[in-house]
């Protein structure tokens, strides 16, 4: 396996999680309050369902339209208005600014051996969110799939992002959190990847994989 030179990062549940009181606002309006473990069972299922989807050559368009449909059964919902209303705020770049107590500090330190950067399927925003969120200047490259236009796992954003750095694929590691648009996407434009899973959703798999930014700082050899 070469050396690892350069390290792209997902943003969506690998540093950035769902604000959900805001994207939930309308069940919270209802004293409904999915709990987080309820969030990431269903979080762990719709991967699965989602990641078989994909494989047959499917847009990364309809996760969320699949976790929200679930999470309404559970509740005991039938109402597609609010299915959708739930969906199109999920894709809001900027109702994803839960980060994780450390992950500056952690980012500054693994930016201290590699050069970092970003490839996000989001909505041509994420750059604002990240220096809203405080680590827009830890990345020297920010590749937003709303400005480039195309999505992962199409080989062109990967390779868009690999050019902006002026890194070869095969030198770099790119972590996110879900097997079909994250880890298939850039192995099959020779990255090396692995997988952020903090709902624990591929933990059986036999792959590269890393729960938080400290074990990934840890499996870097920092």
């Amino acid at each position: 396996m070469p050396e690892i030179k350069t390290v792209f990062f997902d943003i969506g549940n690998t540093l950035l999680f769902p604000t959900r009181p805001v994207i939930l606002k309308s069940l919270y309006q209802r004293n409904l309050v999915p709990t987080l473990e309820q969030w990431h069972a269903i979080e762990r299922g719709t991967k699965k369902k989602f990641d078989e989807i994909m494989q047959h050559g499917a847009a990364d368009h309809g996760f969320w339209f699949m976790f929200y449909t679930q999470l309404l059964a559970e509740l005991g919902i039938t109402d597609e208005v609010l299915r959708d209303e739930l969906v199109d705020a999920t894709r809001i770049s900027s109702n994803w600014c839960d980060i994780r107590p450390g992950t500056r500090e952690i980012l500054q330190q693994i930016g201290t051996r590699y050069p970092l950067a970003v490839i996000s399927n989001a909505d041509g925003k994420i750059a604002a969110v990240l220096e809203r969120c405080g680590i827009a200047d830890c990345f020297a490259s920010i590749t937003d799939s709303g400005i480039v236009r195309c999505e992962k796992p199409a080989a062109a954003i990967f390779h868009a992002a690999l050019r902006s750095m002026n890194a070869k694929p095969e030198e770099s590691l790119y972590v996110g959190d879900v097997y079909s648009v994250d880890y298939l996407g850039a192995t099959r434009v020779g990255m090396q990847a692995m997988l952020f899973d903090v709902a624990g959703a591929y933990r059986e798999l036999a792959m590269p994989q890393v729960q938080s930014l400290e074990e990934l700082q840890t499996r870097l050899g920092q």
